[in-house]
């Protein structure tokens, strides 16, 4: 070695450079993301399969039509639109910034599609796309609109679509539903939110799809398409240990049958807790399909992962094919690369890793590294394509904290939403001020959290934090000590006592994981009012004004912040035999999912375009408050 090389110093390690993620992102103005579309048109310019024969594995033609229908086949085809090209390289990725993603949309509006009425003769898409009512958003300080799930959803039997099992949130195509507009009215939207200095969120869902083309594939057994999935297919002399399935496409295990699967070794067996259980309906979070005839003449049977409904499998993300995981980057790259969106939310994103654990103990399916990992990969693909990521994810505080070092820029605020909704119920702020104490200990910083008032979902009080990780450890409430699952029972049974039952019979108990209401209908039932058909002035007024003070709480937070025209028109609760269908199949979520006209577009209307009844209005449209 000469004595140059000796006095030369070792490269140094690589730091952080000092530019700004807006810098990096955007060196000029517009600070709004407004990713560049690349793949116009590429559904006009596919082929399409004829409709030939009969629906099974055997016809040729069908396996190439549910190709062609397929989300794993388009994501090849939007794959090669970004690979090999220099903008791949122009973002920074890998550390999540979520003051930098505030700074492109601090206040958002959460729409949902179903619940919208809209403008004579125009689509949701349309209507969102209006200009008046982005001059109101502008007006009121709101520059962030999250659409909510528009893609087509739910399943295919045979050549039929049949709808969605869970509001659009069981995805089977990258397309947009006709019921809610087209590509070109969404790329419109994102121009005219643009010019409004706002942007639009879009949504993927990395856990799990619906039942479409591509579980019709891997029932079949065709290519990667059964690497989606966590699925396994049953030998033949064990499907005694399956129960027929009597009606529909599949039928749940209970959990005699899940025990003895996963003792001959097909499945991991039970799971750390079974989401939307209902005896008899949803007793694990497995089912078994019929037998399914593949294109090689065999007919096969499955057992599939669900976390959520049957009609939801779950993807794998660690299947050797990766299958699952092109699935998802290639919906997520379409709604950046081709529709314009700004940034995504990622649904179910906390259940993408499932280990089997020692003996008589559930599956590691909650906080497992697997989905850390996915969700980083995810997270940072977005912000290589010019984006940025919000999580819903409704796990341990120290889970969520872990999971937002490397993953999406923000999370929803899943720590003090219960606590906040306790606070007014019982008029004692005691348990919020425990979980916003909590948050600080663990490290969530607000700024980092999507602060909301109502969602399409219920009003949660899993208190996962305490009934999981935490339940053994000491809490102090009320001056007792209580472990931490005692401490989740008292809160819901507070929750319980003042929200719902004769006290306020308008509100309706989800499953085992929250309350079916409204901002307006918690409000009321915290003012004691046990019937919400005939309201006085004064009444809504006490209301509106508890009302303000839940928006103040979580819009002086640093973060984002978040409401639904839910909240904008003081919506309450439909009566249940205005959704008597819906409830059939024990979802109560229906009664607080009514539908609003947000600027008085069509004031005689008695439903949405999806047929959603129209729901009594405290506050009246935007234009009229």
């Amino acid at each position: 070695m000469s004595e140059t090389e000796a006095d030369d110093p070792a490269p140094a390690a690589h730091e952080a450079s000092e530019i700004s993620y807006d810098e990096q992102f955007y060196p000029a103005r517009p600070k709004r993301l407004r990713p560049r579309g690349r793949l116009r048109d590429l559904f006009a310019l596919r082929p399409k399969a004829e409709r030939v024969g009969k629906p099974h594995g055997d016809n040729p033609a069908y396996v190439n039509w549910l190709v062609g229908e397929s989300m794993l086949e388009d994501a090849k085809t939007f794959a090669t639109q970004f690979s090999g090209q220099g903008s791949m390289w122009q973002n920074p990725f890998a550390n999540p910034d979520p003051r930098a993603a505030i700074e492109k949309a601090s206040v958002w509006f959460t729409a949902y599609p179903i619940s919208m009425i809209t403008k004579p003769n125009t689509s949701f898409l349309g209507t969102l796309g209006d200009d008046d009512l982005w001059a109101a958003f502008e007006a009121i300080g709101i520059d962030g609109l999250h659409t909510g799930p528009v893609k087509k959803a739910g399943g295919l039997v045979g050549w039929d679509s049949t709808p969605s099992v869970d509001g659009h949130f069981d995805r089977v195509s990258t397309q947009i539903d006709d019921a809610f507009g087209t590509e070109e009215e969404f790329r419109a939207m994102c121009g005219v939110a643009a010019g409004h200095l706002g942007m639009v969120i879009d949504d993927i869902v990395p856990g799990h799809t619906g039942k479409g083309a591509d579980f019709r594939l891997a029932e079949m057994k065709i290519g990667d398409y059964p690497g989606i999935y966590h699925m396994v297919e049953i030998d033949p002399k064990d499907w005694h240990l399956l129960p027929p399935v009597s009606k529909g496409d599949s039928v749940n295990l209970d959990i005699e049958a899940e025990d003895q699967l996963a003792k001959h070794g097909y499945i991991i067996g039970r799971m750390q807790r079974v989401i939307f259980y209902e005896p008899s309906v949803k007793d694990t979070n497995w089912s078994a399909t019929p037998p399914v005839l593949g294109p090689d003449g065999v007919e096969r049977r499955w057992v599939y992962l669900h976390y959520f409904k049957e009609g939801q499998p779950s993807i794998n993300w660690l299947d050797p094919s990766f299958a699952g995981m092109r699935l998802v980057i290639g919906d997520a790259l379409h709604s950046l690369g081709d529709l314009g969106s700004g940034a995504l939310r990622l649904d179910a994103n906390g259940f993408l890793g499932v280990e089997k654990s020692a003996e008589d103990s559930p599956a590691w399916s909650e906080g497992h590294p697997l989905s850390e990992a996915a969700n980083q990969l995810i997270a940072s693909m977005v912000r290589k394509v010019g984006g940025f990521t919000f999580q819903e994810l409704n796990l341990t505080i120290d889970d969520i904290q872990s999971s937002a070092e490397r993953g999406a820029d923000l999370s929803y605020d899943f720590v003090n939403r219960p606590a906040y909704h306790h606070a007014v119920a019982t008029g004692d702020t005691e348990f919020l001020r425990l979980t916003l104490n909590l948050a600080v200990k663990h490290g969530v910083e607000p700024a980092s959290l999507v602060h909301a008032l109502q969602n399409h979902d219920e009003m949660t009080y899993e208190l996962v934090h305490f009934e999981t990780r935490h339940a053994r450890e000491a809490f102090t409430f009320r001056g007792q000590e209580l472990t931490g699952h005692e401490l989740a029972v008292t809160v819901r049974q507070d929750l319980l006592d003042h929200l719902t039952g004769d006290a306020a019979p308008y509100n309706a108990t989800f499953t085992q994981n929250g309350i079916a209401s409204t901002t307006a209908t918690i409000i009321a039932a915290s003012l004691g009012l046990q019937s919400i058909t005939a309201l006085t002035p004064e009444q809504g007024e006490q209301i509106k004004q508890a009302h303000l003070v839940l928006a103040m709480f979580n819009a002086l937070q640093p973060g984002v912040f978040a409401l639904s025209g839910w909240d904008l028109c003081g919506m309450l609760t439909l009566e249940r035999r205005q959704v008597g269908r819906l409830l059939a199949d024990g979802d109560t979520r229906w009664i607080h999912r009514a539908a609003y006209d947000l600027m008085d577009y069509r004031p005689h209307a008695h439903e949405s375009l999806s047929k959603m009844p129209r729901g009594l209005s405290l506050y009246g449209s935007l234009p009229t408050q």
